[in-house]
């Protein structure tokens, strides 16, 4: 079953459960299948394993009973071919791993081309819903795949209906492509197949993200909030004194200087981040301020204390503000000096 998710305002969103396809609309319909040239290849692509009729628990074959899947007998299996007149034919089950690995390759270089600013958590949730088995079932069984797979007469209705079956016939078809004709003519035809079901799958993670499935563009407002500026600064020579002779006043400017950073932040977290790496545990030791502050602005005084050593002391009108100082003087101990940027001011 599918799980819903929605909120107020944003359209219904059914979540794939593992078993359900993505089914983005093709108005022309789906991109159409390239040739496979190779007469043996094509034979492959669409010989199931049960074909042969050879059982699957066997862990090895006998040396004069090759199984035709096994490339290591490829010789023995071109006599026998020549001597019989017949062709070469072998399994899917190889395609199969190697169309695994380029779709996969093919899916993730479009993924990134289509949303370069993905993070890699995400990406890898989008594109496990598009490669797989039910959304490859789905595909192949749209350009009639199933149809055309050779395979054991007794399994034949079993094999044609199973999803896993019908997604690995499409991954042995996408390496037989490749093989045949070579990575730009598969992507050539799997961009414009996937780049519908990226589009799709990255709404459908976007809600399981507890995002809205379609993103706000960047600063909407940007435009019409400052469309009474002028971005171009007075150039040299223009008459306007400026204090560094640079012909761009400070004060020229409308849209305002980045904001002034405190330089009594980011030291406890760079320090526990050490710490951490060195596999090293902190205690933060409080102690009496010796009746420094008052009941509603007390001032704390802490120790940090790591096997029995103090790395650093500081103080504060905050828990987090003394961490903070005794933090600075821990990196400090611990070869660590911090070079402060400009925009960076003492806080009192």
């Amino acid at each position: 079953m599918a799980s819903a998710a929605n909120g107020p305002g944003l359209p219904r969103i059914f979540l794939p459960s593992g078993r359900t396809p993505i089914k983005p609309e093709f108005p022309n319909g789906l991109p159409p299948l390239p040739d496979i040239q190779s007469e043996q290849l094509r034979l492959q692509v669409f010989t199931h394993r049960s074909f042969f009729a050879r059982p699957t628990h066997i862990f090895e074959d006998m040396p004069d009973d090759p199984s035709p899947d096994n490339e290591m007998w490829a010789p023995l299996l071109l006599l026998r071919r020549v001597a019989s007149k017949s062709p070469d034919v072998r399994s899917d089950h190889r395609l199969e791993h190697l169309g695994d690995t380029v779709l996969n390759l093919v899916v993730t270089g479009l993924l990134r081309e289509v949303y370069p600013c993905l993070r890699v958590g995400p990406s890898t949730k989008i594109r496990a819903l598009i490669v797989g088995n039910p959304t490859l079932a789905s595909i192949s069984v749209q350009y009639r795949l199933p149809e055309r797979l050779r395979m054991h007469p007794a399994q034949a209705i079993t094999l044609q209906a199973s999803t896993n079956i019908q997604a690995d016939l499409f991954e042995s078809f996408v390496g037989g492509v490749y093989l045949d004709r070579g990575l730009e003519v598969t992507k050539t035809w799997l961009h414009p197949l996937f780049r519908p079901y990226i589009v799709e799958a990255y709404r459908i993670v976007r809600v399981q993200h507890g995002l809205p499935p379609d993103p706000v563009p960047p600063y909407p407002l940007l435009h019409s909030a400052y469309r009474h500026v002028s971005l171009t600064p007075p150039m040299r020579g223009s008459g306007v004194a400026t204090p560094d002779n640079s012909g761009i006043p400070a004060s020229s400017w409308s849209i305002p200087p980045p904001p002034r950073i405190p330089g009594n932040v980011g030291h406890l977290s760079l320090f526990n981040q050490h710490m951490q790496q060195q596999g090293k545990f902190v205690e933060w030791v409080y102690t009496d301020s010796e009746g420094e502050g008052t009941k509603t602005t007390p001032i704390w005084v802490v120790r940090a204390m790591c096997e029995g050593e103090c790395l650093g002391r500081g103080r504060g009108s905050t828990k987090k503000a003394a961490r903070n100082e005794a933090a600075k003087e821990g990196l400090v101990h611990l070869g660590i000096y911090i070079s402060q940027p400009e925009g960076f001011y003492a806080a009192a």
